[in-house]
């Protein structure tokens, strides 16, 4: 293995798992795990295929059972003020910082939205792969982008308080226009 060609894509790498998870902290674990499990499966990467796109899949798909983990262990171990806490961490940075952003904005975004979103947008990725590194169909990966895009612009165009409340893109027939 040539360290390397690793090297080589970690601004990538770092900038797509910041925004994937929205903490700095949270975004280097979640680097050093993909290339962890790149060094450990290296074996598996065909050599003249795309590193790049075999690195974010690896990324991609440690996010996901990440992810899911969280999920299983909330529905086994809930807590009681988990709902509480979950008002004040909302209630917090709204107070902390009342203008949306472009992070919050993405933050807001359905997960497999954003997801498609920062590989196209961000990173540069084509849509086909995008599709092979999150196993979805390619029309799929293209209406996800669309409605990401419509609901980025949407959250940006709003006021906090209409973007908390606003549903999602995918709930709504006639969206209302701003003028």
């Amino acid at each position: 293995m040539n360290p390397t060609r690793l090297t080589e894509h970690l601004p990538g790498l770092r900038r797509y798992a910041r925004a994937l998870t929205g903490s700095q902290w949270a975004a280097d674990d979640l680097v050093q795990d993909t290339l962890e499990r790149a060094c450990t499966k290296w074996s598996l990467w065909l050599a003249g295929t795309d590193l790049r796109a075999w690195l974010f899949t690896l990324m991609h798909n440690i996010y996901a059972s990440d992810v899911r983990r969280a999920i299983r262990r909330q529905v086994t171990a809930p807590t009681d003020d988990w709902d509480e806490s979950v008002t004040q961490v909302a209630a917090q940075e709204t107070d902390l910082d009342t203008r949306i952003d472009l992070q919050r904005c993405l933050m807001q975004l359905p997960e497999e939205q954003r997801i498609v979103l920062l590989l196209v947008g961000m990173e540069g990725l084509s849509y086909s792969e995008v599709a092979h590194i999150t196993r979805t169909p390619l029309g799929t990966v293209m209406s996800r982008l669309s409605r990401a895009r419509l609901r980025l612009h949407l959250l940006m165009d709003a006021s906090p308080h209409e973007a908390q409340d606003s549903p999602p893109v995918d709930n709504v027939v006639h969206l209302p226009l701003k003028h």
